[in-house]
């Protein structure tokens, strides 16, 4: 029992020692920062914002809610360059955010090149892929739907 115990104890120390990952107040910031413009380029219809948080590669798939059909949508992908011109016109008006629209960040995991986080905003719950280049936190993969539907 004793070696049993010992051998679920090593186990678990190493396991714990692989999953967890440090991060500092400056990263925290960063990988906010970073999320928040993500947020902010919509809701400002101002594309700058993306480019400075937004990395060029950027991938994004996601499911649009049609309450028409009551369905989701097939997969919808986005890349960096659809996100601008979204961005750019999404909220043009003024219409669909404004500065009391929800605007959450919660980050979920930071690690030394990688993070994650889950944000909510007017059009749903994103789960934000984050990627540190040279000391910045640049927004690399987003997994999106559309404000979840009560069941």
């Amino acid at each position: 029992m004793k070696k049993l115990f010992a051998a679920l104890l090593f186990s678990f120390s190493l396991s714990a020692g692989w999953a967890q990952c440090v991060s500092t107040e400056q990263d925290r910031a960063g990988v906010t920062a970073a999320c928040q413009d993500y947020i902010q380029a919509f809701y400002k219809a101002d594309t700058t914002i993306a480019y400075r948080s937004v990395h060029p590669l950027l991938q994004k798939r996601g499911f649009s809610y049609s309450a028409a059909n009551q369905t989701y949508s097939k997969q919808l992908e986005m890349p960096f360059q659809a996100l601008v011109s979204l961005a750019k016109r999404w909220n043009a008006n003024g219409k669909q955010a404004n500065e009391n629209s929800v605007q959450k960040v919660q980050i979920l995991d930071i690690c030394d090149k990688t993070a994650s986080a889950k944000v909510t905003a007017v059009w749903g719950i994103d789960y934000i892929h984050l990627v540190k280049e040279e000391g910045k936190w640049w927004v690399m993969n987003v997994l999106w739907q559309s404000v979840p539907q009560q069941k």
